[in-house]
């Protein structure tokens, strides 16, 4: 077996799968190279999603166990995919999370600015993005209100980018039934909007 600093050398040029099969053939020091190599990308995927620095880092923990016990029960067999199969692993997790809590995801769109930092950009002033501000929140306060299958299907959809087909597997329903599902958010969060005249327009 290959000394720690030796293997690290000797690493570099080894690709994932083969890094996977030494792992598994008892070379500790095979995993900490994927860790060290992967890590970055994965713990940015992570916080993408759910923007909270310590959630992240729970959920990062908790994919690299649940990565380590899958090799160890032999449920590995993404043969040159092991990135990937990672970030499905961190998915699932994310997802499992925000079930749990039935919560939003604390995603920012694009045109969510920071009040204080619109003082400063020509053509955007703080009303203007008091106004945006206020139009996220009162669309996670809407689907924060849908029932748990349809918000479940939003939150997939719209701060996941989860395709109709991904969702679908995941919910272990069809594809229509996610389709459907998604539409009947959308009509009650406009009864929603109707019944409380709620302004979503942004400046």
């Amino acid at each position: 077996m290959l000394s720690k600093r030796t293997f690290a050398k000797a690493a570099v040029s080894i690709d994932d799968q083969e890094l996977v099969q030494l792992y598994l053939n008892g070379q500790e020091s095979a995993f900490e190279t994927l860790l060290h190599r992967h890590k970055r990308k994965v713990w940015s995927h992570i916080y993408l999603l759910v923007r909270d620095r310590e959630l992240t880092e729970d959920l990062f923990q908790e994919t690299f166990i649940k990565v380590v016990h899958h090799l160890k029960a032999g449920k590995y067999n993404e043969e040159g995919k092991f990135l990937p199969w990672v970030l499905r692993i961190a998915h699932n997790l994310v997802i499992d999370q925000f079930r749990r809590n039935k919560k939003m995801p604390l995603v920012r769109s694009k045109d969510d600015h920071d009040v204080f930092a619109a003082m400063q950009q020509p053509g955007k002033n703080a009303e203007q993005s008091l106004v945006n501000v206020q139009v996220d929140e009162d669309v996670r306060k809407l689907i924060d209100h849908l029932p748990d299958e349809q918000r479940e299907v939003v939150i997939m959809r719209t701060y996941l980018n989860m395709s109709f087909k991904e969702i679908a597997e995941h919910t272990d329903v069809s594809i229509n039934t996610a389709l459907g599902r998604m539409r009947y958010a959308l009509i009650n969060m406009r009864k929603m909007i109707d019944k409380h005249e709620i302004a979503l327009e942004r400046a």
